[in-house]
């Protein structure tokens, strides 16, 4: 793919992710670059009415022949049935390994096409244009892909590195609040483990990414997407490094479960859990109040002010007993203990209990 930018590591090889406005327009050059002559859109309702038409005509200008292929928007489409359905239009379109699929839209489709892109014929490429803020600063880069199940989000998936990512900040200006707080959790959380000029300068840029600034909005995703490829290209499979970006989702998946998936937006939840991990790490005599403190002014001041967690503890532990990231029966916390400082451990039942049922009162 031409064009400057990050470059992630992984193991079928590095790509690149190009980071700027107005880059869906050249989308067509950058997928025939890489070679490919054939791709299915993958997008939602939504999505398609906003940019699909652009990227038709940047691939078409290129000479790559594209179909557009459309699910519902929401997380509901990350689900066996929809992913099944997509897979027989593919089949369809008689699309082969040396075709590719393109993900234009929030998470939810970047993980939806990712994995249908996984596994159609073993595996074809796919290119991530993530057109949300948090699908910008996190889901598109790091190959991950996923389907959800009752018992919980993303329980089926595979990692499955991607041909390119294709960020243009320019999609930013079509969100809705919501999708903007959710998107700003991810840019807080990535400011806080990656360190202090991360973190001032997020500080520093705050008011600005209220306005919606074109140039903090830029610097924002760039720094996260950036902290993002870092993390990713020394961890792909979360063995180590990686298990970091879990800051404040352990919490956060749980409360998405237990009021219902699309109840509470994912940015809210994780805020939420970002909050209750530095108390946590309080309580267990490994955080500094000071640093609680600056966290949550650095929320507040995004916009992700407290709602509240009005729901039961023993609901919420079963939830986070339901997540993929419990190993050997143990629920795992990433805590943050200063700017770039963090570690993984387990908490025990009854200290979760304990801080949740003051957290939720």
């Amino acid at each position: 793919m031409t064009g400057g930018g990050l470059r992630v590591s992984s193991s079928t090889g590095s790509y690149p992710v190009r980071i700027g406005s107005g880059v869906l327009r050249d989308i067509g050059s950058s997928v025939a670059g890489c070679g490919v002559r054939s791709v299915a859109i993958i997008t939602d309702t939504t999505v398609k009415g906003l940019y699909a038409d652009e990227a038709v005509a940047s691939l078409r200008e290129a000479g790559v022949s594209v179909v557009v292929l459309e699910v519902p928007p929401g997380e509901t489409a990350k689900s066996w049935s929809r992913a099944g359905e997509l897979l027989q239009e593919m089949s369809g379109l008689a699309l082969n390994r040396d075709d590719a699929v393109i993900a234009l839209g929030g998470g939810v489709i970047g993980d939806l096409a990712g994995f249908c892109a996984a596994v159609y014929m073993r595996g074809i490429g796919v290119f991530q244009v993530p057109t949300t803020l948090l699908a910008q600063v996190d889901s598109s880069i790091g190959g991950k892909t996923g389907l959800d199940l009752p018992r919980g989000k993303n329980l089926v998936g595979s990692f499955w590195p991607p041909l390119g990512v294709l960020t243009d900040t320019g999609c930013l200006a079509t969100l809705g609040p919501g999708e903007w707080r959710s998107g700003m959790a991810e840019v807080a959380k990535s400011a806080i483990l990656d360190g202090v000029p991360s973190l001032e300068g997020l500080e520093r840029d705050a008011a600005a990414l209220g306005e919606r600034a074109a140039g903090a909005v830029e610097r924002a995703v760039v720094m996260a997407a950036g902290f993002k490829a870092r993390v990713v290209s020394h961890d792909e499979r979360e063995a180590g490094m990686r298990e970091a970006l879990n800051y404040g989702h352990t919490l956060g998946h749980a409360i998405e479960r237990v009021a219902g998936y699309g109840a509470v937006a994912h940015g809210i939840a994780v805020a939420e859990g970002m909050r209750f991990a530095a108390r946590l790490a309080e309580r267990i005599g490994v955080g500094d109040p000071a640093w609680s403190v600056r966290q949550d002014h650095l929320l507040d001041s995004l916009g992700l002010t407290r709602t509240g967690c009005p729901y039961d503890a023993a609901a919420l532990l079963s939830a986070m007993r339901s997540d993929k990231k419990v190993r050997a029966g143990e629920i795992r916390f990433v805590l943050s203990t200063g700017p770039g400082l963090w570690e993984a451990r387990p908490i025990g039942d009854a200290e979760l209990t304990a801080t949740l049922s003051e957290w939720s009162a």
